[in-house]
């Protein structure tokens, strides 16, 4: 997509680094949205709200993971941030138009009580749910290692073979290659091949 227009996902905590490339790249952002609301991503999005005027959107069943940011910096030994305000709760599997932005939502929770994963056209954004070789801790409050087994099989029956995967952490990665080699995917392969025959 040929735009000057942009969306914040999941926007870490350089607020100043992403605000100066954006001014430098004459991009217009819209809006913010997260994947999830843990402090590596939200530690940015007060300060980048506040500076472009735009809204912030999350799912509605982080709301405890993002009310906790201020204990959470505590117990990490981080300098408290503000916390920033959602403006519009995102909906499972209802699209959300944003300028020329066509986005749906996947819930995959497990990593997060309300982790999502993103789609815009063939790019997906994962956030902490699938990573390149891996995928996203559960010990963290909040966390299900089961759910997060069922968002992986539910997440992988989104995925089409040319989509571009854009991990939390981490490089890109594609489906086939997480299919055949992460090793916490393989064990879900039989579960993965019977929705796909489901979807078909």
């Amino acid at each position: 997509m040929n735009s000057k227009y942009a969306l914040f996902i999941d926007p870490g905590d350089e607020a100043q680094r992403l605000t100066e490339t954006v001014e430098q790249l004459q991009i217009t952002p819209l809006a913010i949205i997260n994947t999830h609301a843990h402090l590596d991503h939200i530690g940015a999005v007060a300060e980048l709200k506040d500076h472009f005027g735009i809204p912030f959107y999350l799912h509605r069943n982080e709301k405890p993971v993002l009310d906790s940011a201020e204990s959470s910096y505590q117990m990490f030994g981080l300098l408290p941030r503000k916390a920033p305000v959602v403006d519009a709760w995102l909906e499972i599997d209802q699209p959300l138009e944003i300028g020329p932005f066509h986005i749906t939502c996947i819930a995959t929770p497990g990593h997060t009580p309300g982790g999502v994963c993103l789609r815009i056209d063939d790019h997906v954004f994962t956030g902490d749910t699938l990573f390149r070789g891996s995928i996203g801790r559960t010990d963290l409050p909040g966390g299900n290692w089961s759910e997060l087994e069922t968002s992986l099989v539910h997440l992988f029956q989104h995925l089409n073979a040319e989509d571009y995967i854009h991990c939390g952490h981490g490089p890109d990665t594609n489906r086939e290659l997480e299919l055949s080699g992460n090793p916490f995917i393989r064990p879900l392969q039989h579960r993965i091949a019977s929705t796909d025959s489901l979807s078909m």
